[in-house]
C-alpha cells in the first residue's frame, strides 16, 4: 500500500515522530481492546450464572417469581366433624331465657322445669366515642391576704396535653406495630372515634413518648449485655434522604433495635461498650465478626443457599456435598435436647471429618471454587452449635426479629426526621421484647409509658 501524497512532502524527522505517534495510538488502542474483551469475557461468564432467588441466595421471597402452573384439583378428602366459635369465656352479661309456651299446642309451660338446650354468644362492640373531660379551675381573691388563688388541677387531669394515657397508647400501637401511616391514622381517628386530630398533634404525642421508651429500651438492653449469648443481623432504611442501617441485637427474652447511619463495626461497638459475649450468632457480614470471648457461629441457612447456587451453577462434585453436611448438622440441632453431651462431640468430630474429606474434593466452574474458599474461610465457626445447647444453627431469629421493621418499611417509607427513627427503633425493641415474654404489644406500649419495667418471663 502506497503511502498517501502529503507523506511523501515531508521531512526525516517530521516522517519519524508522525510514526511514533501512530505506533503509540496504536499501543493504546491495543491496551484498550484487550480490557475490552476481558470485559466481554466477564460478562459472557456471568450469563451462563443461573438467575439469584430466595432458595440460592440472600433475595428476598417477596423477589422471587413463582413459575406458573396449571390449576390442579385436589382429590377430595374425608368429611371432618364440623366446628363453632368456642363460647367467651367471660361474657359481659348472660340472659336466660325460659320458654312460655309450646309451639306445637300453644299451652302455657312457664310452670314446666326446663333445661338448657342451646347457648351461644351474641358479640358486639358499644359505639365508640372519646370519653372527653373538662376541667374548670374556679379561684378568686383570698380575703384574708388579697392574694389570687385558683384551684389545684386534680390528680391525672394536670394541664398540658389534652391526650390521655389510653389514647396515647392507642397512637403509638397503631403507628409503629400496626404499621399506619400518620395521614391515614388521623383519618381512622376520625371515623372510628370521632376524635379530629391533626397530624401534628399525633407527632407531639409521638415525640412525647421518646423519654419513656428509651428509659424501657436501655433496660432492654442492659438485660442482654448480661447474658453470654448474643445475636444479630441488620437491614437497610431510609431517613430522610439518605440510607442508615437498622440492627437488631437479641437473645432469649430480650431484643435491642439500633437504628445509625453505619453498616460498620463502629455500632456494634457502641451497643456492647466493654461487654464481650461468649458466644456470637451471626451472618458472614465482616463488622458482626470477631466481637466474642469463644466462639462464632455463622448461619447455615446463609450457606446453605450459598452451597445451592454453586449447584445451579454447574457444580455437582463439592456444594452437594457442603449442603448435605450442613442439613444433617441442622438435623442433629434440632435433636439436641435427646442427645446426650458425649454423644454431641462424637457427633461434631465425625461433622469435622466429613469436611475435611470434602475439601479435599476439586468443585466444578468458578462457583463451586468461591463456595471452597469461604468454607475454608469460616469452616471453624460450622459446627459451634451443636456442643453448645442455647446455640442456634442459623440466624432465623434475627431475620424474624427483624421482618416487621422491613413490612414497616414497605408500608410507610421509613421516616422523615432522625428522632424519629431512634424512636422507633426503642419502640421496636418494647413490642419484640413483649412478643418473646408473652406480653401483649398495647399492654407493653402501656406499661412503657407509665415507666414500669416489662416484667420478665416465670
Amino acid at each position: 500500500m502506497a503511502p498517501p501524497p502529503e507523506f511523501s512532502s515531508l521531512s526525516s524527522s517530521e516522517k519519524d515522530a508522525l510514526i511514533a505517534t501512530l505506533l503509540a495510538r496504536i499501543e493504546t488502542l491495543m491496551a484498550e481492546n484487550a480490557e475490552l474483551r476481558k470485559r466481554v469475557g466477564e460478562l459472557e461468564a456471568k450469563l451462563g450464572l443461573p438467575p439469584k432467588t430466595p432458595d440460592n441466595s440472600g433475595t428476598p421471597p417477596s423477589l422471587g417469581q413463582k413459575a406458573s402452573q396449571e390449576a390442579s384439583r385436589k382429590p377430595k378428602g374425608k368429611p371432618h366433624a364440623g366446628a363453632h366459635r368456642p363460647l367467651h369465656p367471660d361474657p359481659t352479661r348472660k340472659r336466660d331465657v325460659m320458654a312460655s309456651n309450646c309451639p306445637h299446642c300453644g299451652a302455657d309451660v312457664s310452670s314446666v322445669v326446663q333445661t338448657k338446650l342451646e347457648a351461644y354468644d351474641r358479640i358486639e362492640i358499644p359505639a365508640i366515642t372519646p370519653d372527653v373531660t373538662r376541667v374548670e379551675l374556679y379561684g378568686g381573691i383570698c380575703p384574708c391576704c388579697a392574694e389570687r388563688f385558683k384551684a389545684t388541677p386534680p390528680e391525672g387531669l394536670e394541664p398540658g396535653s389534652p391526650f390521655g394515657p389510653n389514647l396515647k397508647a392507642l397512637v403509638v400501637y397503631l403507628h409503629y406495630h400496626q404499621a399506619i401511616p400518620l395521614a391515614r391514622l388521623a383519618g381512622m381517628m376520625n371515623d372510628l372515634l370521632g376524635l379530629d386530630i391533626s397530624e401534628g398533634a399525633l407527632v407531639n404525642i409521638l415525640n412525647r413518648s421518646r423519654k419513656a421508651f428509651a428509659k424501657q429500651a436501655s433496660l432492654i438492653r442492659a438485660k442482654l449485655l448480661s447474658s453470654t449469648i448474643l445475636e444479630s443481623d441488620e437491614t437497610g432504611m431510609r431517613v430522610g434522604k439518605q440510607t442508615w442501617w437498622n440492627w437488631v441485637f437479641h437473645h432469649g427474652d430480650s431484643a435491642a433495635f439500633v437504628i445509625e447511619q453505619s453498616r460498620g463495626k463502629a455500632v456494634v461497638e457502641q451497643f456492647l461498650g466493654e461487654h464481650r459475649p461468649d458466644i456470637w450468632v451471626s451472618d458472614r457480614l465482616a463488622a458482626q465478626m470477631g466481637w466474642a470471648k469463644k466462639d462464632h457461629q455463622v448461619c447455615l441457612a446463609h450457606l446453605m443457599r450459598d452451597a445451592q447456587y454453586a449447584i445451579d451453577a454447574g457444580d455437582d462434585i463439592f456444594a452437594p456435598g457442603v449442603k448435605s453436611l450442613l442439613q444433617d448438622a441442622c438435623a442433629i440441632g434440632r435433636r439436641r435436647p435427646q442427645l446426650a453431651d458425649a454423644t454431641l462431640r462424637s457427633y461434631t468430630r465425625k461433622l469435622d471429618d466429613k469436611l475435611d474429606a470434602l475439601l479435599r474434593l476439586s468443585p466444578k466452574g468458578s462457583q463451586g471454587d468461591k463456595l471452597k474458599r469461604m468454607v475454608k474461610k469460616f469452616r471453624q465457626y460450622f459446627f459451634v452449635f451443636v456442643t453448645n445447647r442455647d446455640v442456634p444453627p442459623t440466624n432465623n431469629g434475627s431475620e424474624q426479629a427483624i421482618r416487621p421493621c422491613v413490612i414497616f418499611r414497605k408500608v410507610t417509607n421509613c421516616f422523615r426526621s432522625q428522632w424519629g427513627a431512634k424512636l422507633y427503633a426503642d419502640i421496636r425493641s418494647v413490642l419484640e421484647t413483649a412478643r418473646r415474654r408473652g406480653i401483649a404489644a398495647l399492654q407493653a406500649i402501656r406499661l412503657t409509658l407509665d415507666e414500669i419495667p416489662l416484667p420478665a418471663p416465670p
